[in-house]
């Protein structure tokens, strides 16, 4: 073949490999296009996936789901900041399992890279995550991380959150269009985000609405203080997510408060509890009449003594009912340990709650005195229908029979007549002591036993060196007659200076109850016990008082050291020692 003929081929040959090569390009062009429309179309598919949720948590998880498959990242998760932006108050993952989780531990606070995105809200890609200064590595049982793509969410110019991406598949980096389609992701999720917490605070607002609108109707209703107070307790726990709600009011002639009703976790352990004003969590929102909050109220040093009641709780508020001096209670809310603690946005509604607690209150004090007023009133009416009426006939009659009986000759019934007389003049005095009783006020009364036996444990306190816990329950000023009273509080006074003398004990609890069959005391403490030799004089004295009043009195030691003194005696009539 000659030269010129091979120059001609070679002429052919080069304009098909440009042809192939212009036909590859374009072939590589048509297919980056698909391939952006095809990320362009599952960005837009996944910003309408995440505006579409109204639920906050379930939105949050949405976002993290749409962020790993659009960059196609193996792990994701998105930590939401805290009230005091420093570190992450939750964090929602995706990629890793509950099992290795459950084996990492606690989810992170925001230290590390994650603390950089907090500190520095910018986008921040990383080849290798241990290279980066702020790197301080994983916990154990971390799966290996190293490509890292890391982006702000915003709300309304508040940085709410940040999303992080870990590990993209195929073994390479995350780019910048990566970083791109990230950052027009959060955009939207800021809008999804805002729109959710729009959402939930209407619902919130919502069920405070309608729990104010069940109060009133059970006011209207007639409902008693104890049944308001119940609803009240119940709604504000259920709103506020809260796993116990306790009720303080305050004691009269007392400065104390004491438990009026608990529903919710370890609720038993604090119904009837008294609870001193100065020092106290609740004792504090009483005086300050502001609300009162704690992080952990299972280590808070305002919490007074007593049992055991706090294990498992974490953050609480103290909400006083009612304003200024016309503060009727407290209501506490605790959630559970590791749960969020209550915000100033939370507490807003919440003491209007707590105000429409005070109506409720206020209403039912009024409704009782107004049938108290009725029934002195009344009492009134008949003590002066007796004196009027009753006493002036019967002292005619009497006056009468007594002038005929002068007249009357024969002995037997001369005598009769003057018998009768006389039982006329009994009559009269018992109707004149009948009036008395009648106009006798409450007010007049001795101070009731819960006043009294809330006294006697304060004038022990500085005697003991610490104050005893004390709880109440059932209708003492009420069931317990006053001789039985003045027995317990001689006994409670007898128990806790023993303590103080003999026990050198750091601890006691005053528990005083009844069911309206029986009333008992039981004092136990924290000391030594008592000893076989030591002098039992005084508890044979209290024991006596208790077998007067056809009760008896038992002492037995503590389960983990000291002495449980338990007295107990009938309330009822005819249930005391038979006479012989």
């Amino acid at each position: 073949m000659s030269r010129s003929e091979e120059a001609r081929k070679a002429q052919v040959r080069l304009p098909q490999l440009r042809l192939d090569e212009l036909l590859e390009e374009l072939q590589a062009r048509i297919d980056a296009a698909r391939g952006t429309q095809d990320r362009v179309h599952s960005l837009l598919e996944a910003v309408l996936s995440v505006g579409r949720e109204l639920d906050l948590e379930q939105a949050l998880y949405s976002i993290v789901e749409a962020a790993t498959a659009l960059v196609d990242a193996q792990y994701g998760a998105l930590g939401v900041i805290g009230p005091d932006g420093k570190r992450l108050s939750a964090f929602h993952t995706v990629g890793v399992s509950e099992d290795q989780i459950a084996r990492i531990g606690n989810y992170p606070e925001g230290h590390g890279i994650l603390g950089e995105l907090i500190r520095h809200p910018e986008p921040l890609r990383l080849p290798k995550l241990s290279e980066h200064p702020a790197s301080y590595g994983f916990p154990p049982h971390h799966p290996p991380m190293n490509t890292f793509l890391g982006v702000p969410i915003r709300v309304r110019d508040q940085v709410f959150g940040n999303l992080y991406l870990t590990e993209k598949r195929g073994g390479t980096d995350f780019d910048e269009e990566d970083e791109a389609v990230l950052s027009t992701l959060a955009v939207a999720a800021g809008v999804a985000i805002d729109n959710a917490r729009l959402y939930e605070e209407s619902r919130l607002r919502e069920r405070w609405l309608q729990a104010n609108a069940e109060i009133t109707h059970s006011l209207m209703s007639g409902g008693d203080q104890a049944e308001v107070l119940r609803l009240i307790a119940e709604r504000a726990r259920d709103i506020t997510g809260a796993a116990l709600a306790v009720v303080a009011v305050p004691m009269k002639d007392t400065d104390t408060l004491t438990v009026e009703l608990a529903i919710g976790r370890q609720a038993e352990a604090h119904r009837g509890l008294v609870l001193p004003v100065e020092g106290s969590l609740i004792g504090r929102a009483f005086a300050d009449v502001v609300p009162v909050t704690s992080p952990d109220v299972s280590q808070d040093d305002r919490i007074s003594a007593g049992p055991p009641r706090f294990s498992g709780l974490g953050p609480a508020v103290a909400v006083p009912v009612g304003t200024g001096d016309g503060v009727r209670g407290v209501v506490l809310l605790v959630r559970e340990a590791g749960a969020n603690e209550f915000t100033q946005k939370e507490m807003e509604p919440l003491q209007g709650f707590a105000a429409q607690a005070a109506v409720a209150m206020e209403l039912a004090e009024r409704r009782k005195d107004a049938e108290q007023i009725a029934v002195l009133e009344d009492r009134d009416r008949i003590a002066r229908d007796l004196h009027d009426l009753a006493i002036q006939r019967l002292f005619a009659t009497g006056m009468t029979l007594q002038s005929a009986g002068r007249l009357i000759e024969h002995a037997q019934a001369s005598e009769r007549v003057l018998r009768a007389v006389d039982d006329l003049d009994e009559t009269i005095k018992i109707i004149r002591s009948t009036i008395f009783g009648l106009r006798t006020r409450d007010d007049d009364a001795a101070p009731s036993l819960r006043a009294r036996a809330v006294r006697v444990v304060g004038e022990a306190a500085p005697v003991l060196g610490f104050a005893p816990s004390v709880r109440m329950e059932g209708l003492l000023d009420t069931h317990v007659p006053k001789e039985t009273a003045d027995h317990i509080v001689a006994v409670l006074s007898e128990s806790l200076t023993n303590i103080a003398r003999h026990a050198h004990a750091d601890r006691a609890e005053v528990v005083l109850e009844t069911d309206g069959n029986e009333v008992s005391l039981t004092v136990t403490d924290s000391g030594v016990g008592v000893p076989e030799e030591g002098r039992r004089s005084g508890l044979a004295n209290m024991a006596e008082r208790a077998r007067k009043l056809g009760g008896d009195m038992e002492l037995a030691d503590r389960d983990g050291g000291g002495t449980r003194l338990v007295w107990h005696a009938p309330v009822r009539e005819g249930q005391g020692p038979s006479e012989g």
